[in-house]
């Protein structure tokens, strides 16, 4: 059975930084999603076998993906945070036969619990 487990959220002031953590690795594919209260979830970044990695727009320059498949981790840096970026940030591994939410070309199947994240301005 498949699990990801999140780390690293909490709350932080407009201009701060945090650093998540997932445990899990070995996928073709990795992301980070996100959702909001009365919002859908969306993608944020993902991360392939490669070291390849897709920002969405709104986090570009300012939020990094990264693994360290030695730790078995995926990391997402978030720097320059803004309110707006306050939301459940979602762990996702790639699922080829199941997968219910395409992004980036990877279709994601597998979700941690989420670790929330409150930026205050």
């Amino acid at each position: 059975q498949v699990q990801l487990v999140e780390s690293g959220g909490g709350s932080v002031q407009a201009g701060g930084s945090l650093r998540l953590s997932c445990a899990a690795s070995g996928y073709a594919c990795m992301g980070w999603f996100r959702q909001a209260p009365g919002k859908e979830r969306e993608g944020v970044a993902t991360i392939a076998r490669d070291g390849s990695t897709s920002y969405a727009d709104s986090v570009k320059g300012r939020f990094t993906i990264s693994q360290d498949n030695a730790k078995n981790t995926l990391y997402l840096q978030m720097n320059s945070l803004k309110p707006e970026d306050t939301a459940m940030y979602y762990c996702a591994a790639e699922d080829v036969e199941y997968g219910d939410t395409w992004y980036m070309g990877c279709r994601f199947g597998y979700w941690g619990q989420g670790t929330q994240v409150t930026v205050s301005s």
